[in-house]
């Protein structure tokens, strides 16, 4: 029911051809929704429809190197600048009526929305993210050094940086099962990779999906990852370092949009060391002054949109209701 009345859209933008997923009213307030990895669209589909039966209209595209969407090659076209750029010609495209436009992020693509947030206010009204909090730009060191000193080179992103190794070893495990593995992920502590061990454990013990989560869920996923393989949302994850080397004029600078923060208490990046303290002793607020809300939600992991969908679509709408 709630993927009825869902238009689907190819649009040139940036120099790419993005798919994006519609559902409300042309003349509804514009909630622009941007996914995470691995996820898609799809990932919005509870909050497409209850944000469309409160009156706005949702707005999801499949990120570059997702989906439906075009995957550029080269990690170097994955730095935020190129990402926030198809995001304002998306809204150009589909929101021409509308100066500013809600948003809504979730993992990379909350990342993405601090992001457009901070390079191009005049365009969003009110900000909520999910689980990734802005993260300020440390001038003294590059981010892949500070993960390898923190964590060691089997932390998952690390193990994502080399072209072709992560893509061989998943399509060993099976895409399905990668997914699978992901999407169920309830352990706050670090995701680490070893070489040759996977997620591990045997890839054979049996995945038991949790209620929010059908096995027509994990088809579409799958469908999708099967035909684009993960090379694009490693990409993401490749692309961090030229990503601060770019940004640099950013450093310090504030995101002065509206904004509320939510964030899933068994999430591993709640958990990380020191995200505790940054998110509620001052330090997010100090980068996002216009921070008007944290909800922390108990006994939820990462994937907080699909785990609890209504909950988070009237924490989406509560806020948004304000503007």
């Amino acid at each position: 029911m709630e993927l009825q009345g869902i238009e689907h859209r190819t649009v040139t933008v940036n120099g790419i051809a993005m798919h994006v997923a519609i559902k409300g009213s042309s003349r509804s307030p514009t909630v622009l929704l941007l996914h995470g990895f691995p996820e898609l669209w799809y990932s919005w589909r509870h909050q497409m429809a209850g944000l469309a039966a409160l009156g706005y209209r949702a707005v999801a595209p499949d990120l570059r190197g997702f989906g439906d969407t075009d995957t550029p090659a080269s990690a170097s076209a994955y730095t935020s600048l190129s990402v926030v750029g198809d995001l304002v010609a998306l809204l150009d495209a589909v929101a021409k009526g509308e100066e500013k436009v809600f948003v809504v992020g979730h993992d990379w693509g909350a990342v993405v929305a601090w992001h457009l947030s901070l390079f191009r206010p005049d365009r969003v009204k009110a900000l909520v993210n999910l689980s990734v909090p802005f993260t300020p730009r440390n001038p003294a060191q590059k981010p892949l050094e500070s993960l390898r000193a923190g964590y060691g080179e089997d932390y998952y992103i690390c193990r994502f940086q080399e072209p072709g190794e992560m893509e061989a070893e998943f399509a060993q495990i099976g895409t399905r099962r990668v997914l699978e593995e992901f999407l169920t992920i309830r352990n706050p502590d670090q995701l680490f990779l070893p070489k040759g061990k996977a997620f591990g454990y045997p890839m054979d013990d049996l995945i038991i999906l949790p209620s929010w989560l059908t096995e027509e869920d994990v088809d579409y996923y799958a469908s999708k990852y099967e035909k684009t393989g993960f090379t694009g949302g490693f990409n993401y994850y490749r692309a961090l370092d030229l990503n601060w080397e770019l940004t640099a004029p950013w450093t310090g600078a504030q995101i002065r949009v509206p904004a509320k923060f939510i964030v899933g208490d068994l999430d591993l990046t709640y958990t990380s060391p020191g995200a505790k303290d940054y998110i509620h002793r001052g330090g997010l607020k100090k980068y996002v002054p216009l921070l008007e809300d944290v909800v922390v939600m108990e006994g939820v992991a990462h994937f907080i949109h699909e785990e609890r969908p209504q909950e988070v679509t009237h924490h989406i709408h509560d806020f948004f209701g304000k503007f």
